[in-house]
């Protein structure tokens, strides 16, 4: 995070405008909507200028800058068309440790002003960074677009009512409950819309206070958090990482998934990995158990979907028998997400019209894997949590009577920035994957639709010096 996003309360605090003409102008009027009392030094004044100083809405210094000019300010702007007098104005600013913006100058800024959509009391303001200010307004008029023009006067609402439900709710986690589900309501919406009576509001809020004790029974979410991209979450996956008091994570969630998490949420690595020590499965549950019992709301936040080898139905097994609530959110799992993303199709009509997924890791797998019924299908297999297996894979399926010639594809960290695809005939799949040092996470896909990856791979490289490549591409020759 190259800069600290904050809101500077200005109201009645001295702010040094250098410059008196049209830049100043936009900025005098952004400072005067935020009670700033503005001091504009610059010898002369552009037309706006001079009628805002003869209202007296801001007092105009008639000279030429000079570092006195800012004894006593709180925050400094440099909007002059001079780059040398705007640097000299933030050195001046510098050597008395205020912030100091200087218009589409950031070597001589130590604050930028974003783009605002201003909501009063609700503001979103919008950075790039000063890299792009034309995509920061555009992002500011989608978001204009997206929040309803009466979000203040719910805001407001809400800041009057908020001593009535302190007074009344004690716990601060219950609390805020009260206040998620009042605002999700009918009557919040109402309100936001323009149409709605804030007297409907109050009796919804004081409705929810009633409901304060009954709804403190702790409930948890099993949310599949997908593959590994973050733009893959669903809409139901993110409101329970927002709404989670405690969120147990396994190990492949990434941290781009978990950035995503409410930040004043306790967040739990409970992630196992193979031949390493790690969280067994019945302290997991026991935990989650302990917590959900505890009054907590839990999100407990797996990769890919937690049904498909999530050990999920273990968990809600011991939340059933401790008579707790939860609900289950699902992912999209990383056979499916992993196969798109290389451009795989699981099925097609001209090569295969089936799909089986399998694990070759888990409590008595390899006895009860049905090698015959996978070798003669001729679907497509989906192998997760295979690449320490992949020599026992190749031979089972080539012993069982699939051709040595099948294609195969292996997905390292699919769906990211560091997606890798290796393709080749099944023959050689273990030694193809030692030459290119596939590690896990990685699915392998057999069946002829993975020789496809090549030619349908959407997901294209990025070829750039500071980033490597967000997909590649690896035959068994390469």
């Amino acid at each position: 995070m190259e800069y600290f996003p904050i809101f500077a309360r200005l109201n009645g605090r001295k702010t040094v405008l250098v410059g008196g003409g049209n830049v100043a102008l936009r900025k005098a009027r952004l400072l005067l909507a935020a009670g700033a009392r503005i001091t504009v030094v610059a010898p002369a004044l552009a037309p706006g200028m001079a009628t805002l100083a003869a209202s007296g809405e801001l007092e105009h210094v008639a000279a030429r800058f000079s570092p006195e000019a800012l004894d006593g300010a709180f925050f400094v702007v440099a909007a002059t068309d001079s780059s040398a007098i705007n640097a000299e104005v933030f050195a001046a600013a510098e050597r008395r440790q205020l912030l100091c913006n200087s218009v589409d100058d950031l070597a001589q800024s130590s604050a930028i002003v974003p783009a605002i959509v201003d909501r009063s009391p609700v503001q979103v303001a919008i950075s790039t960074g000063g890299a792009a200010p034309v995509l920061a307004r555009r992002l500011r008029e989608r978001i204009e677009q997206l929040l309803p023009s009466g979000l203040g006067r719910l805001a407001a609402l809400a800041r009057r009512l908020r001593s009535r439900v302190t007074a009344r709710v004690h716990d601060p986690e219950h609390r805020r409950g009260v206040w998620e589900r009042a605002l999700d309501s009918d009557a919040a919406n109402a309100v936001a819309a323009g149409r709605g009576s804030p007297n409907d509001f109050r009796a919804e809020l004081d409705a929810q206070i009633a409901a304060a004790d009954a709804s403190s029974a702790g409930v948890a979410w099993l949310v599949g958090a997908g593959p590994g991209d973050p733009e893959l979450l669903t809409l139901r996956a993110l409101r329970a990482m927002q709404d989670a008091d405690v969120v147990l994570h396994d190990r492949l969630v990434s941290r781009e998934i978990l950035a995503r998490v409410r930040r004043d949420a306790e967040v739990i690595t409970v992630g196992k990995q193979s031949g390493c020590p790690g969280t067994t499965q019945a302290a997991i549950n026991e935990k989650l158990v302990a917590l959900v019992a505890s009054g907590k709301r839990v999100c407990r936040l797996k990769g890919g979907d937690p049904f498909v080898f999530g050990r999920g139905g273990e968990e809600i097994e011991a939340l059933r028998a401790a008579g707790l609530a939860y609900e289950i959110v699902p992912g999209i799992t990383a056979g499916v997400g992993c196969a798109a993303y290389a451009g795989i199709p699981l099925t097609h009509r001209e090569h295969t019209q089936a799909v089986q997924l399998v694990t070759a890791h888990g409590k008595g797998a390899w006895d009860s894997i049905d090698w015959q019924g996978l070798a003669a299908s001729r679907s497509t297999l989906v192998f997760y949590m295979g690449v320490a297996r992949l020599e026992r894979i190749r031979d089972q399926l080539i012993a069982h009577g699939r051709s040595p010639d099948t294609p195969f594809a292996i997905v390292e960290s699919g769906t990211t920035r560091e997606q890798r695809v290796v393709t080749g005939e099944l023959a050689t799949l273990p030694e193809v994957a030692t030459r290119h040092t596939i590690r896990s996470p990685a699915i392998v896909y057999v069946g002829t639709v993975a020789g496809l990856a090549n030619e349908l791979a959407w997901f294209a490289p990025v070829q750039s010096a500071e980033a490597p490549p967000i997909y590649a591409t690896l035959s068994a020759t390469g």
